[in-house]
């Protein structure tokens, strides 16, 4: 579980975004797109859940990305080339349905375009005519481009300031392009509230459309009920139901408020610990 390469793929005064690479033989020879690992940076730490963005089977590796927002992204974050995580589990999760749907548009939010990026490249090896809409505040923050338009046959950026791209959001680029054509599939990941909005565009327009959650993880086995979400009225667990669900039957005010139960305390914690 040493760390083989580690990138920073983009920073700001206030956060930054970074790319490891793990040496995990076992994971690597299973893990498919759209599942993801539990990491423990130390011994006494919480483990948080992150997509799997690549894997070499021949190197035994997996690639990680990570934005340092709260605690343990922020240690994660301190750990250079050579070192070790404590632990590793995975790959967790239901791999995504990649087959031949027709037309397809991929969006991703922040750091959620890591998580379209293993998505797009399956989608487009199935034969998929795949459109990309990637999101961010403005042009720093902006990850994978040249990757993710690589596996495009539409490529489109938005900034919230017109920093690069079409100025506006996500949601705006989908309903152009829903209102334009048919399309067979919507996969979205993001921040809650643009997934959300994605799901109300989509439902609205009759097109199918697959979320990847970011609920709260702690076991990740389907032992705690920690990421339990709402989903067509019936309870299920991200972790072993997910995290890929069906974005008309979310039930996202619940899962937002759920989100944010641990905010203040988060921010407390990090002012205490990380300067």
């Amino acid at each position: 579980m040493k760390i083989l390469q580690k990138k920073i793929l983009t920073q700001t005064p206030d956060t930054r975004i970074t790319q490891i690479e793990v040496a995990a033989p076992e994971i690597a020879v299973k893990v498919k797109a759209g599942q993801f690992v539990m990491v423990m940076v130390s011994e006494v730490g919480e483990r948080i859940p992150l997509t799997v963005v690549a894997s070499d089977r021949s190197k035994g590796t997996i690639t990680l990305i990570f934005q340092e927002m709260g605690l343990t992204t922020k240690l994660l974050g301190r750990l250079d080339s050579g070192d070790s995580l404590y632990a590793l589990t995975g790959p967790l999760g239901h791999a995504t349905e990649l087959k031949k749907y027709g037309k397809v548009i991929l969006v991703g939010g922040g750091v959620g375009i890591a998580e379209i990026y293993p998505v797009a490249k399956g989608l487009k090896e199935a034969g998929n005519q795949v459109s990309t809409i990637l999101g961010a505040r403005n042009k720093s923050l902006l990850i994978l481009e040249e990757e993710l338009k690589s596996q495009s046959d539409d490529f489109y950026i938005v900034t919230d300031d017109g920093s690069s791209g079409k100025k506006g959001f996500t949601t705006d680029i989908l309903r152009e392009l829903l209102g334009g054509g048919k399309f067979d599939l919507v996969y979205a990941v993001g921040p809650i509230p643009m997934m959300a909005k994605v799901s109300g565009i989509t439902k609205a327009s009759g097109v199918k459309t697959i979320v990847s959650l970011n609920a709260l993880m702690v076991d990740a086995t389907g032992m705690c009920g920690c990421c339990r979400v709402s989903i067509g009225g019936e309870l299920k667990f991200s972790c072993v139901d997910g995290p890929e669900f069906d974005a008309g039957l979310v039930d996202w005010e619940e899962l937002t408020r759920r989100n944010q139960v641990y905010f203040e305390k988060e921010k407390h914690i990090c002012k205490l610990n990380i300067k």
